[in-house]
Parts: structure tokens; C-alpha cells; sequence
């Protein structure tokens, strides 16, 4: 039928009741079912939901093993997710995993930094003293596990400062203290 041989472009073998069989070498063979009936057609890339595996023989779409995913890489691991599911590590989740969030407008999850407890605060300075009649600064920080800090994530403040009064003099004037 004319319907059949407009299935078959592309094709090198077709079946009359099947489609497409095999392939031009540059081509992936898909292969979708209808019920009992298995039909093929070769496209130059493959469709939502399948991925690309080129062998020596054939090249064939190959679907994706998540239902909620839209784009693979391989068989196991997707790199968009459908609609209402957020990609986190390869998965797609209705919801991202603790210690996630969803990042606005990818729909993918990215851990959250959780930095360490603050230090003490440090000595009050100022211009590097630890004595004078100013006012100076004290600092607190923070460390952040190795892990996030690999992953890239964004992670709260990791530095503090604040006012504080100085509370001595120098003694003979106003002499740097090197350290």
C-alpha cells in the first residue's frame, strides 16, 4: 500500500506488515509496539523517551527504563525528566530528595549546603591591633563538608563580621602589633 512505502523511507528492508527492518547505516532503527503488532521505522535521531545505541549492525532507539523520563543517556540514566518530575543525579522525582531543592527553571535538584556550627568570635581588631580606643571588627567562619563543596552548590554566609569596642589602650601609644 502507499501508506506502507511511506513507513519504509530509509529502510534497506521493509515488511509489508511490520515496516522498516533494517536500516541505512547512519540511521536508527525504532521499534514501537501496537497492542501485538510491532512495527519499525528508521529515523535520524531517536524520539522523547528512547536514546541512540549504534552497533556494528544496527543502530536502534532504545527506551529509556523510567516512564518519567524524557531524555536518556543510557537505559538507566536520564537527563530531562518529564513534566511535574525533577531530575536529580540521572532519576526523576515527583518530589527532590531530602537535603535537595528544586533549582528555579531546570526542574532539577541540587543539594543544599549545610555548613558546620560558627567558631568563636575572633579577637576584636582594628587596622590589624588588638588594642586601641576605636571601634573595631570580629570575625566567625564556618567550614562546609568536603562533599558540597565538590558538588558546586550554593551554600548560606560562611564569614561574619561585626562592630566591637576595643577594649584596651595600647600601651606608649598607638604601636602595630605584628603576627
Amino acid at each position: 500500500s502507499a501508506g506502507l512505502l511511506e513507513n519504509c523511507t530509509g529502510c534497506v528492508l521493509c515488511s509489508e506488515d511490520n515496516g522498516c527492518i533494517t536500516c541505512h547505516h547512519r540511521l536508527f532503527l525504532l521499534i514501537w509496539r501496537d497492542g501485538i503488532r510491532q512495527y519499525g521505522m528508521c529515523v535520524h535521531t531517536c524520539p522523547p523517551g528512547y536514546f541512540g545505541v549504534r552497533g556494528l549492525e544496527v543502530n536502534r532507539c532504545t527506551k529509556c527504563r523510567s516512564p518519567s523520563c524524557e531524555s536518556c543517556f543510557s537505559r538507566d540514566f536520564c537527563m530531562k525528566c518529564k513534566d511535574k518530575f525533577y531530575l536529580y543525579k540521572g532519576q526523576c522525582f515527583r518530589q527532590c530528595p531530602p537535603g535537595t531543592a528544586a533549582q528555579p527553571g531546570t526542574r532539577e535538584c541540587q543539594e543544599t549546603c549545610e555548613p558546620g556550627p560558627w567558631s568563636e568570635w575572633s579577637a576584636c581588631t582594628h587596622e590589624s591591633r588588638t588594642c586601641g580606643c576605636k571601634w573595631g571588627v570580629e570575625t566567625r567562619v564556618r567550614e562546609v563538608p568536603e562533599a558540597a563543596r565538590e558538588e558546586g552548590t550554593a551554600c548560606p554566609a560562611l564569614l561574619e563580621t561585626r562592630r566591637c569596642r576595643m577594649k584596651k589602650h595600647c600601651p606608649g601609644g598607638e604601636h602595630r602589633v605584628t603576627g
